[in-house]
């Protein structure tokens, strides 16, 4: 394959910030660039030193646009496409008027292949290389997005999603089935070019106990996968919760009685944790997955990302869209709305902190740190070009902008995917199919 050097501006975290000032916590190249072979980043730094190693490799110049490592979206759902934008009072109304009949339609091969290309369409547009994403109970939809994913040489994490009870028909599967399918999904396609699957119940309300225990099983049998879920998003779902699983001492001991705690467990939204949940899920490193501009649209609630983080048994956190209950594709916009509910709270979240999130800090938590979220030699060459200046109000107001911090805030605040100039998956520029 051809060496491709890439030229521009890079930044690229070494560890969560601790303060605005801490320059100590990334990697910031006014001239840089990136060496590119066989889908790999083989030597990052200063443009002139990489250039020295080049050899014949072709030249890309992205001056003066901002290269970063390909955003990481934690949690969202590839069924939802349709449903974004869907007017509801809340979680469970949601659910079951638009959610449960949309994610009925991907019983059908085709459907779920159309929604595929859009949805891959849309993390490239809004340079997201990596996403986590509940496909519906149907096998078919698992499959469509994986084939998809391998068609464009990303790496994605995905599973077929189990529950068989309080949603429609067309919707439930059985304890055995939600196994067995499971499990072939598995054998289809974890490993497969980039493909990571992830054993999904959709959240405990939709699950009996049966189905938790063959969860459990799962768990046991594969546990280097991950585990995704949802925990404590909405004051009307932990009561059900706790209805129809009286024995657990709150939400997330449920999710601990089947063994579902662990290091590669996520899950979603996290808002309504007493201080032994989240003692619990510091114990167990999991991972609290922080969806902003779902809450806000759902009326969930506020998410105490900060205190979560600075406590002295801290949680691990993700951010992500949340598509559809989120209301954009974008992590630049899901960071500007976590931003304003730190501010709510009366906290502070710093630019810095925010592309963190969105990089390393969310490889991390899918403990892919090794391969994504950084611009280090020898990781996945997924990264993308950022442009502070992309639309007319960007461009004024980058006329007054004099640091990186302020560029930064920009593109969080006014960004979106007008500001993606570029979005690399393994060291080639991607574009969108349909």
């Amino acid at each position: 394959m051809t060496k491709t050097l890439i030229r521009g501006r890079l930044l690229s975290f070494l560890r969560r910030p601790e303060a605005i000032d801490d320059t100590a916590s990334y990697r910031y190249e006014e001239d840089g660039g990136l060496l590119v072979e066989n889908g790999r980043i083989v030597a990052s730094g200063a443009y002139a030193g990489v250039r020295d190693v080049a050899g014949d490799a072709d030249e890309i110049d992205h001056r003066p646009h901002l290269i970063l490592p390909g955003l990481i979206d934690t949690h969202l759902h590839f069924p939802q496409m349709q449903v974004i934008g869907s007017y509801a009072a809340n979680l469970l109304e949601w659910l079951n008027t638009y959610t449960f009949p949309e994610e009925c339609r991907f019983v059908e091969s085709e459907h779920a292949a159309r929604i595929a290309r859009h949805f891959y369409d849309e993390m490239i547009r809004h340079g997201t290389t990596t996403a986590v994403a509940y496909c519906s109970v149907h096998k078919a939809s698992a499959d469509a997005y994986f084939a998809e994913a391998l068609k464009r040489g990303m790496r994605m994490i995905g599973g077929k999603v189990m529950m068989d009870r309080n949603a429609p028909q067309g919707l439930l599967d059985t304890p055995e089935m939600g196994y067995d399918e499971t499990r072939a999904v598995i054998a289809e396609w974890h490993g497969k070019g980039r493909n990571h699957v992830a054993i999904t119940p959709r959240f405990a309300i939709t699950s009996t106990p049966a189905q938790m225990e063959m969860t459990a099983a799962l768990a046991r049998e594969f546990p280097d996968l991950h585990i995704q879920t949802h925990l404590s998003e909405n004051h009307d779902e932990i009561r059900f919760t706790s209805e129809l699983y009286p024995e657990a001492i709150d939400y997330t001991d449920v999710y601990a009685k089947y063994g579902l705690l662990g290091r590669k467990s996520l899950f979603g939204h996290c808002i309504h944790l007493s201080e032994r949940e989240a003692d619990a899920m510091s114990e167990a490193g999991a991972v609290a997955v922080h969806c902003p501009t779902s809450n806000l649209f759902l009326g969930s609630g506020l998410f105490p990302l900060k205190s979560l983080s600075r406590r002295e048994k801290p949680v691990r956190i993700g951010v992500a869209t949340d598509v559809g209950g989120g209301t954009s594709y974008s992590m630049l916009k899901t960071m500007d709305e976590a931003y304003k509910i730190q501010q709510l709270l009366g906290e502070r979240l710093n630019p810095f902190e925010s592309f963190y999130h969105m990089t390393l800090g969310n490889a991390e938590a899918l403990s892919l740190a090794d391969r994504i979220g950084t611009l280090e030699a020898g990781t996945d060459a997924d990264f993308v070009v950022l442009d502070a200046a992309a639309t007319p109000a960007m461009a004024l107001k980058m006329e007054v902008v004099r640091s990186l911090t302020d560029e930064l805030f920009l593109l969080q605040t006014l960004g979106d995917d007008r500001a993606v100039r570029e979005t690399y998956v393994a060291g080639r520029p991607m574009k969108a199919m349909l």
